[in-house]
C-alpha cells in the first residue's frame, strides 16, 4: 500500500512538471496557427479559426531559409570537431596515466566556469587578425573550443567507468590503443556519446552572442539572429512571431525526438559515473 501511494505521488509530481514544461510549447503553437495579426487571450489561447499561412509568411519575410542553412552548417561543424576532440582527450585522461595529467585536466575544466562574455572581445580581434570574422569558422572554432571543456569532462567520466577487464581483454587480443578506442569503447559508449552530441547541437543552435559579434556588418545570419531581427521589426504581429519561433526551434525538437532514447540512456545509465 505504501509503495502504491509513493508511486501515485511520483506520477502526480511528474505530471505537474510535464504540464509546466509542455504549456509554453502548446501555447506558442496555438498562437502561431491562429488568424493572422490576431491578439491571443486567455490562459490557453485557443484560436477561433486555424490558419497555417503564418508559417509561410514568416518563412518568406524573415528569410529563414538562408539562416537555417547557416545554423545547420555551423552546428554540424561544431558537433563533429568537438565530439572528435572530446573522445580523444577523454580517452587519454580516462585510461592513460601521464605526468601532470590531473593538472592539465583541471586546466581544461576551468573552461566550464569561464564567463563567455569575458573572452568575446579579444576573441573577435584574434579571429579578425586571421581574416576569419564573417565566416563559418569564426563560429565553429570558438564554439567547439568552449564546448570542449564539457566534452572532455563527460567523456573522461565515461572512460573511467568502463570496466578495466574490457580494455585489458582488447589488448590481450592484440588491439592497439587506437583500435581499442574505436572498435571497443566507442561502440560500448554510444549512449553517452550521443547525449553529448545532442547537447553540442542544441547549444550551438541556440548561440546568439557569438554570431552577433562575428557576423556584424555582413549579410550572413544564423537562425537566432534572423529571429531576433524579425521580432524587432514585427513587434505587434504576435502570430507571425510565434510562427517564426516555431520554425527556428523545429530542428532542435526534431534532433531531440530522433535521439530521445539514446539521450535518456546516456543521462540515466551508469556510463558517466565519475
Amino acid at each position: 500500500m505504501r509503495a502504491s501511494t509513493e508511486r501515485t505521488i511520483n506520477y502526480l509530481i511528474l505530471g505537474v512538471f510535464s504540464l509546466i514544461a509542455i504549456y509554453p510549447l502548446v501555447g506558442i503553437t496555438l498562437v502561431a496557427i491562429g488568424p493572422n495579426n490576431s491578439t491571443p487571450s486567455g490562459v490557453v489561447p485557443i484560436p477561433h479559426s486555424i490558419s497555417l499561412g503564418n508559417f509561410s509568411s514568416a518563412w518568406k519575410i524573415a528569410a529563414l531559409s538562408g539562416s537555417l542553412v547557416t545554423s545547420l552548417i555551423v552546428a554540424a561543424g561544431v558537433v563533429v570537431i568537438a565530439t572528435m576532440l572530446s573522445i580523444l582527450a577523454g580517452y587519454a585522461f580516462g585510461t592513460m596515466r601521464m605526468r601532470g595529467s590531473n593538472v592539465l585536466f583541471y586546466f581544461f575544466l576551468a573552461g566550464l566556469i569561464m564567463p563567455y562574455e569575458a573572452i568575446i572581445i579579444p576573441l573577435y580581434y584574434d579571429l579578425r587578425g586571421f581574416s576569419l570574422t564573417g565566416t563559418y569558422w569564426s563560429l565553429i572554432l570558438p564554439e567547439a573550443g568552449v564546448y570542449l571543456a564539457f566534452g572532455i569532462f563527460w567523456m573522461r567520466a565515461y572512460f573511467r567507468s568502463v570496466p578495466r577487464s574490457l580494455l585489458e581483454a582488447a589488448r590481450i587480443d592484440g588491439a592497439s590503443s587506437w583500435s581499442a578506442l574505436w572498435r571497443v569503447l566507442v561502440p560500448f559508449g554510444r549512449p553517452a556519446i550521443m547525449t553529448m552530441m545532442v547537447l553540442f547541437f542544441i547549444w550551438s543552435w541556440n548561440e546568439f552572442l557569438l554570431p552577433l559579434v562575428m557576423f556584424a556588418g555582413t549579410q550572413r545570419q544564423t537562425a537566432t539572429l534572423a529571429l531576433a531581427s524579425f521580432q524587432g521589426q514585427y513587434t505587434t504581429d504576435v502570430t507571425l512571431q510565434a510562427a517564426a519561433a516555431l520554425i527556428v526551434a523545429a530542428p532542435v525538437l526534431i534532433v531531440y525526438v530522433f535521439f530521445q532514447r539514446q539521450f535518456i540512456r546516456g543521462m540515466l545509465s551508469g556510463a558517466v559515473k565519475g
